[in-house]
């Protein structure tokens, strides 16, 4: 499996959706992007369509896989349908076609949408050989315990929370959502060993906003890693940094470089 420790005194660095502040997100100019910017793995993410075939989405939004082309929802439209309003939509096989024939040295990260395609995903991962260069990434601790005993050869990290809580740390009720997200942090170290029994998994990928040292600890503790995401800012990456964190997914690859010294 895929070891997702630091690497030469930093966290290794994930491509946020190829590299979307370099290049329309989730497309295969964003994943040469973020390869050309330096990143130690790329992090995409998986969508079922309603005919089966499984592309590289965020979401059933049309406006955001057409990057501003056309409106309306992926739900009900045939893969052809879609790629006359975003011709750069990648299916799952042409993405995995890329990473074999112009990126075999960068670490694959497959953030699965589709909860019933966690294991497909793997499996396919494992039949094109990507078993020791890629981990999922999955809302579902279900789908990630399915993974676990169907696909044993691939890796697999628990996402949390699924949202950010609904909360942001700024505006008319800032206050609010610091003291919940600060409750929420100092809670987390004791549900780290839960997080990991539950999906039965070796990584949690966390929002940034409630990685704390101590979460980090308890689950290196237990032999799992930490990715932190999505991380934009200089001062959060020095934060989560400081953390230990093992890796940090980012839309800009360029702010590693120009934030931490190693």
């Amino acid at each position: 499996m895929i070891d997702l420790t630091r690497r030469g005194g930093r966290p290794l660095l994930i491509g946020h959706r190829g590299a979307a502040a370099l290049a329309p997100e989730n497309t295969i100019r964003a994943f040469r992007a973020a390869r050309d910017a330096g990143v130690d793995a790329i992090e995409l993410d998986l969508l079922r369509l309603d005919g089966g075939e499984i592309v590289v989405a965020h979401s059933t939004s049309l406006a955001e896989v057409s990057h501003g082309r056309a409106q309306g929802s992926l739900r009900g439209r045939s893969l052809g349908e879609l790629r006359e309003a975003a011709p750069e939509l990648p299916t799952l096989e042409e993405a995995l076609d890329w990473f074999c024939d112009e990126a075999s040295e960068l670490v694959l990260h497959a953030d699965v949408k589709s909860a019933d395609a966690v294991v497909e995903v793997g499996a396919e991962l494992l039949r094109r050989g990507l078993a020791r260069r890629a981990f999922v990434t999955s809302t579902s601790p279900l789908r990630l315990r399915a993974l676990a005993q169907r696909v044993p050869g691939i890796r697999g990290a628990l996402t949390f929370p699924s949202s950010i809580l609904g909360v942001s740390e700024d505006g008319r009720f800032a206050p609010v959502a610091r003291a919940g997200l600060a409750t929420f942090r100092s809670c987390l170290p004791i549900a780290v060993g839960s997080l990991l029994r539950m999906s039965r998994t070796t990584a949690l990928s966390l929002h940034h906003s409630v990685v704390t040292s101590r979460t980090v600890n308890a689950a290196h503790r237990r032999g799992a890693a930490v990715i932190a995401w999505t991380v934009d800012d200089p001062g959060e990456l020095r934060r989560v940094d400081a953390a230990g964190v093992d890796a940090v997914v980012t839309n800009d690859p360029r702010i590693v470089a120009s934030t931490l010294r190693t």
